[in-house]
């Protein structure tokens, strides 16, 4: 495609990464697609907005006074008017004409929702190992949807339709960062979009040190366990919890997540809402596969 893809925004979200996210803006800047960027800024205080005014001033700054996590995302679909949103983290960036392909296919395919990316990681370029696993997936392909069917994705490397994404609500406030697709991801599927895992479409991580690793693993364990609740069946409720708590280490971190899971219980129950057999049917095709996975660990 010559010029601009008018198709297809990046919305970043950032907290006090500002050298990291000056790297991955040059990046998107150098894309062939030129597509409108737009950086969340979730409260920080390194001087991140004034670095994104001074060295990059096509981008659009939406500054916020607090960390709102994930739903930063939804703060920066607001601001965009293109059919696609592509999620793109302060260490994450995509290969030249990704966007592009990912657009082409959600135009192709109506009822496609998200197109995942693969993900190599750097420095060195491998393939991360969940990508092996998202190509695995045992779910049958709906006709005619390309790539790897899923129940689930990658914020940070996917690209979603707009109109979806806001029809679903966005990411939920309630769960903050760390496996915050899940939920949001069941409820694309119950209302009938199709989410997919596309090899061809790729991009790359190179994992941020300013992260918090013990933070990210207590949100994780955390929210895997209140979607459980939100959206699974009693028996396999029970059944997923107890095999996930099996998998965590036995640690303050671990005893965390599950304390803060505990005291979300109230609110759990009365926002519980079973996702539909056929949705169902698939999370179980997926449980076992998911649950001796070596793509997901519970270490920090």
């Amino acid at each position: 495609m010559e010029g601009p893809d008018r198709r297809v925004s990046v919305v970043v979200i950032t907290y006090n990464r500002r050298d990291e996210l000056d790297a991955a803006l040059q990046r998107l800047e150098r894309l062939p697609e030129r597509p409108c960027v737009v950086v969340v800024d979730n409260g920080s205080a390194d001087g991140t907005a004034d670095m994104v005014l001074s060295r990059h001033p096509r981008v659009r700054l939406v500054g916020l006074q607090r960390n709102l996590g994930a739903v930063g995302r939804n703060v920066g679909v607001a601001t965009v008017d293109t059919p696609y949103v592509a999620f793109c983290d302060d260490d994450t960036y995509y290969d030249p004409g990704a966007l592009s392909l990912a657009a082409d296919l959600l135009d192709e395919h109506p009822a496609l929702a998200v197109v995942t990316a693969s993900i190599l990681v750097e420095p060195g370029g491998a393939l991360d190992p969940i990508c092996s696993e998202m190509a695995q997936s045992p779910l049958k392909r709906p006709a005619g949807i390309p790539g790897h069917p899923l129940l689930s994705f990658l914020a940070g490397v996917s690209v979603v339709r707009r109109e979806a994404f806001l029809a679903a609500g966005g990411f939920s406030e309630r769960l903050w960062l760390g496996g915050e697709e899940e939920l949001l991801a069941s409820d694309l599927a119950r209302a009938g979009w199709s989410m997919s895992y596309v090899p061809e479409v790729v991009a790359h991580h190179q994992a941020s040190k300013l992260r918090d690793p013990h933070l990210r693993r207590q949100h994780g364990i955390r929210n895997t366990l209140w979607f459980t609740w939100l959206r699974r069946p009693l028996r396999s409720a029970l059944l997923r919890t107890v095999r996930h708590l099996a998998r965590v280490p036995r640690d303050r971190i671990s005893l965390y997540a599950v304390a803060e899971a505990l005291r979300g219980l109230p609110w759990v129950i009365r926002e519980r809402n079973v996702v539909p057999a056929e949705v169902e049917r698939g999370y179980r095709l997926l449980d076992h596969m998911q649950l001796t996975s070596k793509a997901r660990k519970y270490v920090s």
